[in-house]
């Protein structure tokens, strides 16, 4: 079921599509898999595993939200983005805090599964970013 929600805070009423759970997850697991490689090959050279794994999958998110209109590689294939409530692009701190929020939970695991019962499908994450995951 395609929902849409309409951009808060916005002067004139834009309406936009929200992402699917589905593609959300694939664009998930397409991302993990492309960190889990960039990790992987600089694990080689020694290194803290999980200090080295933090940074580079916050780099990189922090990189392809706020550069890339939103989107990380698997994103950008599933044709979804990542914007702010407001509609507005990514920022800086926003999408710092967005990859902490969900860091967090994924590893309490409801936050993430927020997702499936809330009506604008935000994760903990989502929420504590004020961020929205929309059809590109």
């Amino acid at each position: 079921m395609n929902e849409t929600v309409t951009y808060e805070e916005k002067p004139k009423r834009e309406f936009v599509e929200l992402a699917g759970l589905g593609e959300r997850f694939i664009a998930a697991i397409i991302d993990g898999i492309i960190i889990g490689f960039i990790t992987g090959a600089l694990s080689r050279f020694g290194g803290p595993g999980f200090g080295l794994s933090f940074v580079i999958t916050l780099a990189y998110t922090w990189y392809f939200l706020t550069r890339q209109n939103g989107q990380t590689p698997g994103k950008m294939l599933m044709k979804i983005r990542v914007v702010k409530k407001d509609g507005s692009q990514i920022d800086d701190a926003t999408a710092i805090v967005r990859y902490i929020g969900y860091y967090i939970s994924c590893m309490i695991i409801i936050g993430v599964l927020w997702a499936f019962w809330d009506e604008k499908k935000q994760g903990w994450h989502d929420k504590v970013a004020s961020t929205l995951v929309v059809k590109a």
